[in-house]
């Protein structure tokens, strides 16, 4: 028996740790919820990036369980081609103009971005904050007299808001949720409501992953009362339950 207790042990300590214990879910998401999502559940593993950067890693088989896009465009299309399972939209948001806290361009609306001489920051093309800035700029028909003052492309709004913070840039577009974290060291201006382009958050279970039931959770999660709330607290707008 004593042998038998000794050899139980033994094979326990040689079993791997995804059979002893429950390995956490990789979750890819955009950079604008890298200071909610582990808010909401603290187990997973995640990977903040542009939300064009994680649907290109998907499909190259880069190991997910979960993708959260901030544009539905990426889910969609990775609905689409088959690599993740129909995307829920669990927020949404709003885009604002940072600036750092000592505003030393003197701008106090999004119209003073047009001076001469103004460093502005914005996302790339191909990253959704970069989408919703050129259309912002579009319909406030400023395009042109903005887009020349563009010092700095970034791949992700944490890279935007990195900049406004440390005071190498005048002003950059950026998601309102971002300018919280980062509130003592710069100041917002609001972009007018008839403006801002529609921004949807979507949440998507990854087709090739081997634990969809608790990447399905972990969406539940987002669209519970508790993490509809933890979203409202840090700033994002609340999509519409549905059936209501």
């Amino acid at each position: 028996m004593k042998r038998l207790a000794v050899l139980t042990a033994l094979l326990a300590l040689a079993l791997p740790a995804s059979l002893s214990a429950a390995s956490p879910i990789t979750v890819l998401a955009a950079a604008s919820l890298a200071e909610v999502f582990p808010r909401i559940d603290k187990a997973p593993r995640y990977s903040f990036a542009g939300s064009d950067q994680l649907a290109l890693q998907i499909r190259q088989g880069a190991p997910a369980d979960v993708y959260a896009s901030a544009s539905p465009k990426y889910a969609e299309l990775a609905y689409r081609d088959g690599y993740v399972l129909k995307p829920v939209v669990f927020a949404t948001n709003k885009l604002i103009v940072l600036l750092p806290r000592g505003n030393p361009a003197g701008i106090h609306s999004v119209y003073d971005l047009r001076r001469a001489g103004v460093k502005i920051v914005i996302g790339d093309k191909t990253v959704p904050i970069g989408t919703y800035t050129r259309q912002i700029l579009d319909t406030l028909g400023i395009t042109a007299d903005v887009t020349k003052n563009v010092v700095s492309e970034e791949t992700d709004v944490k890279g935007i808001v990195s900049k406004i913070a440390l005071g190498e840039a005048d002003a950059g577009f950026v998601y309102r949720t971002d300018a919280r974290p980062v509130a003592s060291r710069t100041r917002p201006i609001a972009v007018p409501d008839w403006a801002q382009p529609p921004i949807r958050y979507e949440a998507a279970v990854v087709k090739a992953s081997a634990h969809r039931g608790v990447a399905r959770a972990f969406i539940g999660k987002l669209i519970s009362k508790r993490g509809r709330g933890l979203l409202a607290q840090a700033g994002f707008g609340l999509p519409k339950r549905q059936g209501k």
